[in-house]
């Protein structure tokens, strides 16, 4: 039996995978800023349980980004994850600015942290091809649906 290599950069390139990291890196990104956003605003009798639950949700999703960014980037695409770009192409949706009340805090981040999942099925079932990407794709989705879990409980 011989194993043939293959050059995965130039069919990242060629490919959809890069555009499909990309927009997940970007949605990644947008999540922990909005998951700071709530937690810096958060008002209401669940500020402390949600407060360390929204810096969890940060944390994780932060993580995710970078192994989401080192994949593009290993096959040959360039993450892009600045400021103008994520405003720009972001498909989630927003918060409002200032105080949050605890109970829209947790409305809402269900609500994007569904948006994000959906988005990640949709990567997932278009890398099929690519399984390593896949299985990122795969284990950021998992988190994503435990923290919609998590949030959705406290209603």
């Amino acid at each position: 039996m011989s194993i043939t290599a293959t050059n995965q950069a130039t069919y990242a390139i060629d490919g959809h995978v890069g555009p499909i990291l990309q927009q997940t890196l970007v949605d990644l990104l947008d999540l922990t800023l909005l998951a700071k956003q709530a937690h810096w605003n958060l008002t209401g009798p669940r500020f402390l349980p949600l407060h360390q639950q929204l810096d969890a949700l940060a944390d994780a999703t932060r993580e995710h980004a970078d192994t989401i960014a080192e994949r593009a980037a290993t096959i040959g695409t360039a993450p892009d994850g600045r400021s103008n770009t994520i405003a720009a192409t972001s498909r989630l949706p927003q918060l409002d600015s200032g105080a949050l009340r605890d109970d829209t805090v947790i409305k809402r981040i269900t609500e994007i942290l569904s948006t994000t999942a959906a988005g990640l099925h949709q990567a997932i079932e278009a890398t099929a091809d690519d399984p390593i990407t896949q299985d990122l794709l795969i284990t950021t989705g998992h988190t994503i649906e435990q923290q919609a879990w998590l949030f959705r409980s406290q209603r």
